[in-house]
């Protein structure tokens, strides 16, 4: 069932809203671009750039590190365009869960790849949360010596937290966003001003030094370092989860991607000069806080800790964007028939998925207790690959094949360049993630695709019911 919309545009030279789902009929759109691009840039940023600075230094082995950040934004960037295509065609709480299920069709193939995405939501999303809760815990015990029991209780206080913060309207959380935006840009700021302004060690040897290795050891190297910034660029998509709550979606959700995008690879590249311009690599690839390290060795240990404060501020915010984002996918697929029921509840006042937010800020509170921080985020980039970037970048040229081009608000230049390119790049970094994440993430598919073959048997659905499959059958043919 579809319910009808008014999809008359408010300015005549902007495409019509696509016409809604029961998924989000319920969801008011009240997000406009500006907090849509806050949410997405306090999602990437998070801990992320301040803990993997240090390690893909000392992936690399020198000044070469920043080619790992260019790669990361470069990937970002022809990704986005995949996912500004279908974020602008299809603006539905769940993201990826519908552009799934929409591009292999809803009968058949596409019926078990979303099924897929919401089952590795299920772990990759509490994972996120993990890492950014064990990086916070990190940055903590700057300011005071924790022991490792004592880190792990302070990773599970912010999950809890986070999940204390979400419990409320959208209205409200719009606001917040941006005034945890504000901190991220205030951070990233003071770390970029002050190295540059009171450098110490000349840009110019990081640039020789960067030009001066082979193309073959670069390129041996960048693959394992960029696991690690990509993993730092995450989240430029987080406005297509929310795009039931979007206003006008067909424009803001592609700007806000690419805005989120070029603003944070500026600021990403701009805060590594600024910290090599100051602290040698040799020393800042052995640092646990490296930030706090920077602003020790310019101002002082107290100007230091005020510094921690703000970028346990900025992890902090992270948090926040991403449960918010994720915490609509099991709701999407749950309103879709295709998950467990229980998902599908909207709070009776709030008007917010309170089981699903509660489900995966309760289980990303127990894996914060569970797991490294390195070992985190290497499996969080293996086991999405597959399904959601790889799947979902085939499962645009197949939508390129059956629907008019009418049918796609925004258009990608060069098309389908770009998304041979995603394809191949993501590939590359599937396979540089290495043996054991690869098997960890091909087994979660496995699994999942056991579970899906259980639960569609139960409820007698395709590919265990002849009427289904004829009509997926129909569907196919008709396409």
């Amino acid at each position: 069932m579809t319910l009808l919309i008014d999809s008359t545009p408010s300015n005549p030279s902007e495409p019509p809203v696509p016409p809604l789902s029961d998924t989000d009929s319920a969801l008011p759109r009240r997000l406009n671009l500006l907090q849509g691009t806050a949410l997405n840039m306090i999602d990437m940023v998070g801990i992320g750039p301040f803990v993997v600075l240090p390690l893909v230094i000392k992936t690399l082995g020198g000044p070469q590190f920043l080619w790992a950040w260019i790669l990361g934004a470069f990937v970002s960037v022809i990704d986005a365009f995949v996912w500004a295509e279908l974020g602008a065609a299809f603006p539905q709480a769940g993201g990826s869960y519908n552009f799934l299920k929409i591009s292999y069709g809803e009968k058949r193939w596409g019926r078990l790849l979303s099924f897929l995405y919401v089952w590795q939501t299920l772990i990759q999303a509490p994972l996120v949360m993990a890492s950014g809760a064990i990086g916070f815990a990190q940055y903590m015990s700057y300011l005071m010596p924790l022991e490792e029991w004592q880190r792990k209780a302070v990773s599970g206080g912010v999950v809890l937290v986070i999940i204390v913060l979400l419990y409320r309207k959208i209205d409200s959380i719009g606001k917040i966003g941006l005034i945890m935006w504000g901190a991220v840009l205030v951070t990233l700021g003071w770390i970029i001003i002050g190295g540059l302004s009171n450098a110490r060690i000349p840009l110019s040897d990081t640039f020789e030094s960067m030009s001066s290795v082979s193309g073959g050891l670069l390129a041996a190297g960048l693959g394992h370092a960029s696991v690690k910034t990509i993993y730092c660029y995450l989240g430029y998509y987080n406005v297509c989860h929310l795009g039931g709550e979007i206003q006008r979606p067909t424009r803001n959700i592609p700007a806000s991607m690419f805005i989120s995008i070029a603003g944070i690879a500026a600021l990403y590249l701009l805060m590594n000069l600024s910290v090599v311009s100051v602290v040698p690599w040799q020393e800042a690839q052995n640092s646990d806080f490296i930030v706090s390290l920077f602003i020790e060795t310019l101002y002082g240990p107290k100007v230091a800790q005020f510094a921690t404060i703000l970028v346990l501020l900025v992890a902090f915010s992270s948090l926040f964007a991403v449960l918010l984002g994720y915490s609509r996918v099991p709701y999407a697929a749950a309103v879709d028939g295709q998950f467990f029921p229980i998902f599908a509840r909207l709070h009776p006042t709030r008007q917010f998925p309170y089981v699903s937010l509660l489900f995966l800020g309760g289980l990303g509170f127990v894996f914060s207790l569970l797991f490294r921080l390195g070992d985190v985020i290497t499996a969080i980039l293996a086991m999405r690959i597959i399904v959601q970037f790889v799947g979902q970048a085939i499962g645009l040229l197949l939508l390129h094949r059956r629907r008019a081009i009418t049918e796609f608000p925004f258009r990608m230049p060069l098309y389908p360049l770009p998304v041979l390119l995603a394809i191949s790049v993501w590939l590359f970094i599937f396979f540089s993630t290495g043996l054991t994440f690869m098997l960890s993430g091909l087994i979660v598919i496995s699994v999942g695709i056991v579970a899906f073959l259980i639960s569609a048997g139960l409820r007698q659905q395709w590919p265990f019911n002849r009427s289904d499959t004829a009509m997926g059958l129909h569907e196919d043919q008709s396409s």
